[in-house]
């Protein structure tokens, strides 16, 4: 098993929901942890870039044996390798960009108990050169783009960056930069000094206090979508207002504008609903009971135990074995894997194109320009 990185119970990772859910940590600390296999391939995947970042100073043989022991994971997955070297090849591009050698820390303990009880976290990667500092953090996860933009885990990385580094450099201009390469996604937001530390005592230390004793109100939002209480009063109280507000007008009733605000609303809705199935599920399976609601068994299908026997009789009884099987081609994904990206593009490159995608639906915030019927029809006769 890969290493587990220590956090603490207001951790930088969780800031987004503390800082606006204060009573939550607490109610979250009291919660047993559930690892899942996407939080292991993340964990294991910053293994994988600590090494290569801190490649240099090892020996080749130290590198090799660590790398091995990596691959025998089994949450490794070869596409690991392309991913991660993205984020390496981020930081170094951005390391020769400066203009002179900075000083790097990778994954540096920080601590930022000055404006966090016991506060601290583990940052992916810092660069110092001069009067700047680039906080850099890598994200293997593949299901919510994250921004840079005000982003307080990067905030709290910085201030405890600042804490260890600003008696060595006169450090002013700050750069958040988030690194989450299997959704393409390369976001950096700039602040200084003043603004950050500004931020961390007029927003972060009044909430961190009522946060570390428990206190405050409790308030639903998108930070939910991480929160480990399924069970929430407050945010099954404002999703079933939100529900009488909308279930007696039909869409032609509503505004453009609430158009808008419902879809929204209505995202947190089914993510809600989703936590609380699991919830309810998990409970009454454990024994307990959900008044209205019991476990049954689901649908299954028919399935073959064993294809090649199975085969062998068929054969027998008169129906040819090179019947019983299809021929398929392989998968993009699978020959990439067999052949290796960087190989298979310099191979096959030719053979591969990539569609436009159909019109979907998103918020005004998603990064991808605003769908163009008439481009995509002119590129369509290129």
């Amino acid at each position: 098993m890969a290493k587990k990185r220590k956090h603490a119970l207001l951790s930088a990772s969780g800031a987004v929901q503390w800082i606006h859910c204060t009573p939550s940590a607490k109610l979250c600390d009291e919660l047993p942890d559930t690892e899942t296999s996407y939080t292991q391939e993340g964990t294991l995947a910053h293994e994988i870039c600590e090494l290569k970042l801190t490649a240099d100073s090892l020996k080749t043989g130290t590198y090799t044996r660590r790398m091995n022991k990596i691959k025998k994971n089994e949450m490794y997955q070869e596409e690991m390798q392309g991913f991660t070297d993205q984020y390496v090849d981020y930081v170094e591009t951005l390391s020769n960009s400066l203009p002179e050698k900075p000083y790097m820390a990778v994954e540096k303990r920080v601590e930022f108990d000055e404006y966090v009880p016991e506060g601290f976290g583990t940052a992916d990667c810092i660069l110092i050169c001069g009067s700047v500092m680039h906080v850099i953090d890598f994200k293997y996860g593949k299901g919510v783009p994250v921004n840079a933009g005000g982003n307080p885990q990067m905030g709290l990385y910085a201030l405890g960056a600042l804490k260890a580094y600003g008696f060595l450099y006169p450090i002013e201009d700050i750069f958040f930069h988030i690194v989450q390469p299997r959704l393409n996604n390369f976001s950096t937001w700039k602040t200084n000094k003043r603004e950050l530390t500004t931020w961390g005592n007029v927003v972060v230390k009044p909430k961190a206090e009522l946060a570390y004793k428990g206190e405050g109100e409790f308030r639903s939002g998108e930070h939910c979508r991480f929160c480990k209480v399924l069970n929430c009063r407050q945010r099954a109280y404002d999703n079933l207002e939100l529900l009488e507000t909308y279930e007696t007008k039909l869409p032609p009733e509503l505004s453009d504008e609430e158009v808008g605000e419902a879809l929204a609303k209505a995202e947190q809705l089914g993510a809600w609903h989703k936590k609380l199935k699991s919830y309810a599920q998990t409970k009454l399976i454990d024994g307990g009971e959900i008044p209205g609601w019991k476990i049954v068994e689901g649908r299954s299908n028919r399935m073959i135990t064993d294809y090649e026997k199975m085969a062998d009789v068929l054969e027998q009884n008169g129906f040819p074995k090179e019947t019983l099987y299809e021929r398929a081609q392989l998968t993009l994904t699978d020959l990439e894997k067999m052949v290796g990206k960087k190989d298979f593009q310099i191979i096959c490159g030719e053979f591969i194109q990539k569609p436009n995608g159909k019109p979907t639906l998103a918020p005004e915030s998603d990064k991808r320009p605003v769908y163009n019927p008439k481009t995509t029809a002119a590129e369509d006769f290129k």
